[in-house]
């Protein structure tokens, strides 16, 4: 067992794995918390998710086949306490055969299990811990990397079975393997019940298997996800570890004229930044250091048995690529959260030092513990983004034959009685409602399935009872939903709950109230009532409720939400999700109460005339662009918005047609209207109606290369010009573009013809931007490389270019090189990971590779920091900020830091080239581009400090293929002061 903050460990890593019973020495813990092993190999290896039914018996998944091997060598065991010392000593194979079995929950007698493209019931019908029925529920799903197929099964609050599901599709090498797109999803033997076309679209799904329900929901989520207390639907992806599905799939298929580009929201407040301790980390090609990559397993803590603040509304997130466990608390945000850190600085809530640990989910058990699921393996990348070099040094399965599970729990706390048995599910119905006011979910979750199971009528009357009882929240909550589970919930009770003191409580009963609408409408007054309630969640949910109200008072209540909620983008798609017909009316009203300091108006503006620029008649249409583009003395900060939803609503349209009349006017505008945002609103709504009139367009086009050419305009006037050139094909206007992209030209003005140069087709573009390499500056150099990624031909020319040395490939942005490595030409792929993997920080100096094998001092390496490196760089509240900060490179393996210091030009981060600048004065500047602005550039020097040099100024300016850190440090350090140096570099700050 170990217990609380290791800070240091005495265990010696290396490279390989560590035994389990070794392996706890590893760990960094928070505080206050304990990590015991509960299950080690070889009663279990690859474990990926578990379950703990009512009778205590502990399910595991394992899931041995990833990442390529398809043969079935997946399982689920049964693992039990036989002397009952809260470690597993036994484990049996309940039910073997799967492919990449990803997700597993107790269901009726069975469990229900996730090997896409199907869900699987297995059941054990003689007791020997061996299923003897399989069966097949759902199929249809996509069969992907197993991240993305569907997996997680969840029973929640409302009775539904929630499952995690991706887009297949995104393999380019295991496509044919791995690539199955999925059909329709269906109950196997009820073909008659509704079926989903998930098809390319990766929708997270729930279905009542009883009831042959089947529906999708609005947001998509990897592998792990979790609800709250109250139900709110939490989700992640590799790289954005938490966000929250907001509004659900009913609300916005309701009104099909309004278009939402999403229905979740990001909530961390902290970014991704994560802090690992591994020793010796091997990262693959798009595995980035120090970042979530491969955040998974999403699960809030519902146990209370944790101290504060991790007892309430805390979620955890397992981060298996960096080795770790990251924390967040949930704080409310008007209709949804915000996640933050919690716990010590810098630090994560658990983390290892070992490269092996693969946490990839957790489990809130009956003993309010938190389970942490290691699948313990050497590699947790896939092939699909793995560097060739890396797949044939072999490694994909090592590890496979191991796996463990922890138990974190309080220092003080309990330890686990549930491994000798439970009761719960022989518990009478009378028992079970009691255990629904339990402080920990999965006494509640779990009682509340096993009552809406039983459907028994005996149990009603007490569960009415807890409805009502004043000392138990949960309690009330659990009991109306299996109340409504049971089919046994009547309107008193839920018009009870509407005015419950919690607020938790309140906003799901209007939930349960909108089933209930249709048979109980005296429920749409006691709703409507709710108008003025205190608590955002509440008022949001009953915005989103009173949407099915076709009634003047509700439209009036939802005016009333709208308007004291506006700055609330969430109120604003609640709002505009009722029935169109209202659109009108409320964008009449909005416009009434329109206050140019309050910029929710213009959103909300630009959604409603999105709607009618959808669907809505063509003369209220004309109407709306005479208006928006009516120039006049006093500016009318509503018309930009006007214009830009008209253009998102007809580029949805089929025909834009009856608007001829308009393009003048418009063209009119985008020349002569005073306001910026109005001209290039209208150019915006031109390229979607375009101009069919050619004396029109004849006329403009001079008119844009008019203004372009004449210098003496303002360069915003100018790049609206360069942009409206694109309404035509560039190359037309190719050698105008190219005379604008000099040193002497605003950057603004560079850019905007760089960008519109781009759209000209491919012999125009690439030859020019590699000619101008040397004088483009780290700016116009990220906007170049993105000319390149729009075709392969260009891809091919880019990736030349690297190779020859034209191009170094430390101007390519982490984005940009993703990008490279992932395109669909499969010689394309191979050159560019061949040119972006890891594979050269090992051959730099061959005779300082002792020195990665040697011990450091960081207090030495302190020292020779600020002797030798903190003239130019800075680490901490320590020297000068003239090359890259230091303090980002403490999660670099050991070699990459000293190939980097003995071989400055092998890696020279992007904005830190050394440029020349030749001035018309005859004077020459050495530097790095510190800024750069429309203007002028700043120029700065180790020990000189900076120069603004004007861009008038400037006669000539290109870059030097090489570093300005000096090479020859190493003849200034030994081997041991390098290890030294980068045991500094590598603590956290």
């Amino acid at each position: 067992m170990g217990a609380g903050c290791k800070e240091k460990t005495t265990i010696n890593e290396g490279k390989g794995p560590i035994k389990p019973e070794k392996a706890i020495a590893t760990f960094q813990l928070e505080p206050g918390f304990k990590i015991e092993l509960v299950a080690s190999e070889p009663l279990v290896a690859d474990p990926v998710d578990m379950e703990i039914d009512e009778y205590g018996r502990m399910y595991v998944v394992e899931m041995h086949g990833y990442p390529l091997d398809k043969s079935g060598i997946g399982d689920i065991k049964i693992l039990s306490d036989a002397d009952g010392d809260g470690r597993m000593d036994k484990s049996v194979v309940f039910a073997d055969k799967l492919v990449l079995p990803f997700g597993i929950m107790r269901w009726k007698k069975g469990l229900l299990v996730a090997d896409a493209p199907n869900i699987l019931y297995f059941e054990d019908t003689n007791g020997d811990n061996k299923a003897d029925i399989r069966d097949t529920v759902l199929t249809g799903f996509a069969f992907s990397n197993a991240q993305m197929n569907a997996g997680n099964p969840l029973y929640r609050l409302d009775n539904w079975i929630y499952l995690t599901s991706e887009s297949g599709g995104t393999y380019n090498i295991y496509k044919k393997e791995f690539g199955y797109l999925g059909s329709d999803i269906y109950f196997l033997h009820h073909k008659e019940a509704p079926r989903l076309k998930l098809e390319g679209t990766g929708r997270t799904v729930r279905f009542r298997p009883d009831q042959h329900q089947l529906q999708l929901t609005s947001g998509v989520t990897q592998f792990g996800h979790d609800f709250d207390q109250w139900g709110h639907h939490l989700l992640g992806d590799n790289s954005n570890h938490i966000y929250e599905e907001v509004i659900a799939a009913p609300y916005l298929q309701r009104n099909p004229d309004l278009l939402v580009s999403s229905s979740t929201q990001t909530l961390t407040d902290h970014g991704s930044d994560v802090y690992p301790i591994t020793q010796n980390p091997k990262r693959q090609i798009l595995t980035a250091a120090g970042v979530f990559t491969s955040a998974c397993g999403n699960t809030v803590y519902t146990g209370g048995a944790f101290p504060a603040p991790f007892n309430k509304n805390v979620t955890f997130v397992a981060e298996p690529v960096s080795n770790l466990v990251h924390a967040d608390i949930l704080k409310d945000s008007g209709a949804t959260f915000v996640a933050s850190r919690v716990g010590r600085e810098h630090k994560e809530f658990l983390a290892s030092t070992d490269a092996w640990f693969r946490p990839v989910n957790m489990y809130v058990g009956p003993d309010g513990a938190l389970y942490v699921l290691d699948y313990y393996r050497q590699i947790i990348e896939h092939p699909e983004w793995m560097s060739e070099e890396a797949i044939k040094a072999g490694g994909l399965y090592n590890g496979m034959d191991k796996g463990r599970i922890y138990r974190i729990s309080a220092t003080n706390g309990k330890p686990a009685t549930w491994t000798k048995g439970l009761r719960l599910g022989d518990a009478s119905s009378e028992e079970l409602v009691k255990e629904l006011a339990n402080e920990n979910r999965w006494w509640r979750l779990n009682a509340q399935r096993l009552l809406v199971d039983r459907a028994d009528k005996g149990a009603i009357p007490a569960l009415m009872q807890m409805a009502k009882n004043p000392a138990a929240a949960m309690g009330r909550l659990h009991a109306l939903w299996t109340l409504e589970g049971m089919g046994a919930l009547n309107a008193a009770l839920i018009q009870t709950a509407l005015h419950d003191s919690v607020a938790g409580i309140r906003a799901n009963a209007i939930k349960l109230a909108e089933l209930h609408l249709s048979s109980s409408p005296q429920l749409a007054s006691a709703l409507l009532g709710l108008q003025n309630d205190r608590d955002p969640k509440v008022k949001f949910q009953l915005l989103c409720t009173i949407g099915y109200l076709n009634t003047e008072e509700a439209a009036r209540v939802r005016e009333k939400l709208l308007f004291q909620n506006l700055k609330d983008n969430w109120f604003q798609i609640a709002a505009l999700s009722a029935a169109s017909s209202q659109t009108a009316s409320l964008l009449k009203a909005v416009m009434a109460k329109y206050n140019p300091q309050e910029p929710a108006y213009n959103s909300l503006i630009q959604r409603l005339t999105a709607m009618i620029g959808g669907s809505g008649e063509i003369e209220h249409i004309r109407s709306l662009i005479k208006k928006a583009t009516l120039a006049s003395s006093e500016k009318q900060a509503w018309q930009p918005a006007v214009l830009e939803g008209l253009t998102e609503g007809l580029e949805r349209r089929e025909k834009a047609s009856g608007l001829k009349d308009e393009q003048s006017i418009l063209v009119d505008a985008f020349f002569n209207h005073p306001s910026a945002d109005v001209r290039n609103a209208a150019l915006h709504l031109l390229k979607v109606v375009g101009i069919q009139d050619d004396q029109l367009s004849k006329a403009s086009m001079e008119k844009a290369v008019s203004t372009i050419e004449n210098r003496n305009l303002p360069d915003e006037k100018r790049v609206e010009a360069i942009h409206f050139l694109a309404l035509r094909d560039p190359s037309a206007n190719a050698t105008l573009l190219k005379q604008l992209i000099v040193p002497q030209e605003h950057s603004s003005v560079q850019l905007a013809a760089l960008n519109i140069l781009s759209l000209a087709p491919d012999s125009v573009v690439t030859g020019f931007v590699l000619a101008q390499w040397p004088v483009l500056t780290p700016e116009l150099r990220d906007a170049g490389i993105n000319t390149f990624l729009t075709s392969p031909g260009r891809v091919t020319v880019l990736l030349d270019a690297i190779d020859s040395g034209k191009v170094q490939k430390e101007s390519i942005g982490f984005l940009q090189g993703v990008e490279l490595m992932t395109q669909g030409d499969e010689k394309l792929r191979k050159r560019a990971r061949s040119i972006f993997a890891h594979n050269d920080e090992e051959k730099v100096n061959k005779a300082y590779q002792q020195a990665l094998q040697l011990k450091g001092d960081a207090v030495k390496g302190r020292k020779l920091f600020i002797q030798s490196c903190a003239l130019c760089h800075k680490r901490g509240d320590i020297g000068a900020s003239f090359g890259p900060n230091l303090g980002t490179v403490s999660q670099w393996p050991p070699e990459g830091i000293m190939a980097n210091i003995l071989a400055p030009n092998l890696s020279i981060a992007a904005g830190y080239e050394l440029w020349v600048v030749e001035l018309n004065n005859g004077q020459s500047v050495q530097g790095i581009i510190a800024s750069e602005t429309p203007a002028a550039i700043t120029l700065k020097n180790a020990g000189k400090g900076e120069k603004v040099i004007k861009r008038s100024d400037i006669k000539s300016l290109h870059s030097l293929p090489i570093s300005a850190m000096p090479a020859g440090l190493e003849k200034n350090i030994n081997q041991q002061e390098m290890a030294d140096l980068i045991a500094f570099l590598r603590q956290n700050e």
